[in-house]
């Protein structure tokens, strides 16, 4: 089988001789323009591998420049994640940190408050509420080992909470104002009208028992009464929202002064004061008609003089009073 070479044998060996020719010459010649004479067989090598040159050295830039950026994007990434996990801690430390200072802005509150009042207070945390909306309580960390006892009263500084529904060894359970079992007496402070708080079914805070006629208005400020003998008098229950008129009676939708869905520390009155009655003087106590009699502005006594004037002066005109008795008695017998 004939290949490229045999068949054209003579164009081959023309130009091959061509070539050796031309390269012999180039080797021969030298630049005239150049000043060192370069020989144009030089020229021709330059010219041909420069181009190569260039692209290997541009190659092997782009690569390292792959390569190191490659590198410097893992070590970045591996920076970006742990300064990401960094801000996560110290978010989780700021929020740590909020949250402490809430709990400390509510403990302290709940500090003054106790020494403002003359009550007897034990503080409690909660750690749980109902699970029903039907029954709506919450239970304390603290129990009967702690001293608490059923039917004390539970409040806040912002107002009243419930009462201890049932106590445990170390757990209490808190019948909140807004259950629909609760009976707190309330009275509203700018009318002196007297009510009881119960809660709705749907766990609204209801005042009941004040007549259709009374002139109720949102904004009134409700507070206890201390009848109950559990809350004592004067502690804010919460404020009048809405008033509609159902029969004899009127609906008023009260707004609690203690925020019942987010509480987390509260106080239990371990003991309410002691009123001391007043003391009565019984043996040195008097009618009072005696007292009114005391209290009125008497008549002065006469002076002695005076009496002794009076009395002579009666003695003087009694003969003169006898002769003009014995005179109308002998005209009244004579003819």
């Amino acid at each position: 089988m004939e290949n490229l070479f045999t068949r054209h044998r003579n164009l081959s060996v023309l130009a091959a001789v061509l070539f050796i020719q031309v390269f012999g010459l180039a080797v021969q010649v030298k630049r005239s323009n150049d000043p060192q004479q370069t020989r144009l067989i030089r020229v021709w090598a330059v010219a041909t591998i420069t181009p190569f040159e260039q692209a290997i050295v541009h190659t092997q830039g782009a690569v390292y420049g792959v390569w190191h950026n490659y590198l410097y994007l893992r070590g970045v990434r591996q920076e970006n994640r742990d300064l990401k996990a960094q801000i996560e801690l110290l978010r989780l430390e700021q929020a740590r940190l909020n949250q402490d200072a809430s709990q400390a802005r509510r403990l302290q509150a709940l500090l003054g408050f106790k020494e403002q009042s003359i009550l007897q207070t034990m503080p409690a945390q909660v750690v749980g509420s109902s699970g029903s909306e039907q029954s709506r309580s919450l239970f304390l960390d603290k129990g009967a080992e702690d001293g608490l006892k059923k039917n004390m009263a539970v409040i806040t500084a912002e107002g009243v909470v419930g009462k201890i529904l049932q106590t445990y060894t170390h757990t209490a359970q808190v019948l909140l104002i807004n259950d629909q079992t609760s009976g707190l007496g309330a009275i509203v402070e700018r009318l002196r009208l007297q009510g009881i708080v119960r809660g709705s079914p749907t766990g609204e805070t209801m005042l009941e028992k004040i007549m259709a006629d009374e002139a109720v208005e949102p904004g009134d400020k409700v507070i206890t009464t201390g009848g109950d003998g559990i809350f004592p008098k004067g502690l804010p229950v919460g404020s009048v929202v809405k008033v509609s008129s159902a029969d004899l009676f009127l609906k008023i939708r009260l707004h609690p002064a203690a925020d019942l869905g987010r509480l987390e520390e509260v106080l239990v009155i371990t003991k309410l004061q002691d009123v001391a009655p007043a003391s009565v003087d019984v043996a040195g106590s008097q009618r009072a008609v005696d007292i009114l009699a005391a209290r009125l502005p008497g008549v002065p006594e006469k002076p002695a003089a005076d009496t002794k004037s009076v009395e002579n002066r009666s003695s003087e005109n009694e003969p003169s009073t006898e002769a003009a008795a014995g005179a109308r008695i002998w005209s009244a017998c004579s003819p």
